[in-house]
């Protein structure tokens, strides 16, 4: 079952980078539901594939199911005392992309600044991991035409 775990969300994750979003929603809910079997139902191993679902949820513009998505990731990592620094990164850059999206970006440049400092605490600074936040907060930048600022994250990238 774990193979089967790590197989839809490698397809889930093709389909997301290939921006075909719609596809990759089964392909989520299958990694979902087996995660579940496996680790429990409240268990830490069932967020990436909540993160996954909220991220092709929001690329097919269904804006309330990932909100409900993010929401039941967020809450399984407020119950997890020991949830590794990792997973809370990854949920903070889930979180700002989806604010992103609704263009609420104060809020998402504030989870995209936690993502950062997750990242770099675990990954450090001029890892991959904590540059795709510099990204993400550059685009947000950019869509609000603060050119200069914009440019400086790029620049860090």
């Amino acid at each position: 079952q774990k193979y089967i775990i790590d197989l839809a969300c490698s397809t889930a994750r093709g389909f997301v980078l290939d921006g075909k979003h719609e596809e990759a929603i089964p392909a989520a809910l299958h990694a979902l539901r087996f995660s579940a079997e496996v680790y429990g139902s409240n268990s830490v191993q069932l967020v990436p594939a909540y993160l996954l679902l909220a991220e092709a949820s929001t690329g097919a513009g269904r804006l309330l199911q990932a909100s409900k998505y993010l929401s039941q990731a967020q809450w399984i990592v407020l119950r997890t005392p020991d949830c590794s620094v990792a997973v809370q990164h990854k949920l903070h850059r889930s979180l700002g992309l989806f604010c992103a999206a609704e263009e609420n970006f104060e809020q998402a440049l504030y989870h995209l600044a936690n993502d950062i400092y997750l990242a770099s605490s675990v990954f450090g600074l001029k890892s991959i991991e904590t540059s795709g936040g510099y990204f993400h907060m550059a685009n947000i930048f950019f869509r609000q035409n603060k050119m200069d600022i914009a440019n400086s994250l790029y620049a860090e990238v």
